[in-house]
C-alpha cells in the first residue's frame, strides 16, 4: 500500500519559516520525481517546487523561487520543503506527491500519488 505522509504544517507569522516532511512508504522512493503543490480556499491545486528523483534538479514556481528549497532523503525516503520568508499568500493546504517520470512536472495530473495534506497559515 502506497503512502504519503505530510507533517510540519502550522501557523506562522509573515517573515517566519517553516519546514515540511513527506515520508513514503509502498513505493520504491528513487524511481519517483517529488512535487509539492499546494490548495487555497476556493483556489485550483497549484505547483509550488519538484524535485527529480537523484535530488540534484529542481524546479519552483515563480512565486516561491528564492524562498523555498525542495530536496530529498533517498536513504529516508523522505521529501522536504524548507519555506523562509512566509507571506500571507502562502496560506493553504501543502500537499506532497509521487511521479513516476523522470523529469519533474508541474501539472497535478502527472502525478501519480498524493498525501492527505498539511495546513500552513501564515498571519500578516
Amino acid at each position: 500500500q502506497v503512502q504519503l505522509v505530510e507533517s510540519g504544517g502550522g501557523l506562522v507569522q509573515a517573515g517566519e519559516s517553516l519546514g515540511l516532511s513527506c515520508t513514503t512508504s509502498g513505493v520504491s522512493f528513487t524511481t519517483y520525481t517529488m512535487g509539492w503543490f499546494r490548495q487555497a480556499p476556493g483556489k485550483e491545486r497549484e505547483f509550488v517546487a519538484a524535485v527529480d528523483w537523484r535530488g540534484s534538479g529542481t524546479y519552483y514556481a515563480d512565486s516561491v523561487k528564492g524562498r523555498f528549497t525542495i530536496s530529498r532523503g533517498n536513504v529516508k525516503n523522505t521529501v522536504y520543503l524548507q519555506m523562509n520568508s512566509l507571506k500571507p499568500e502562502d496560506t493553504a493546504v501543502y500537499y506532497c506527491a509521487a511521479a513516476f517520470r523522470v523529469v519533474p512536472s508541474t501539472t497535478p495530473r502527472d502525478y501519480h500519488y498524493w498525501g492527505q495534506g498539511t495546513q500552513v497559515t501564515v498571519s500578516s
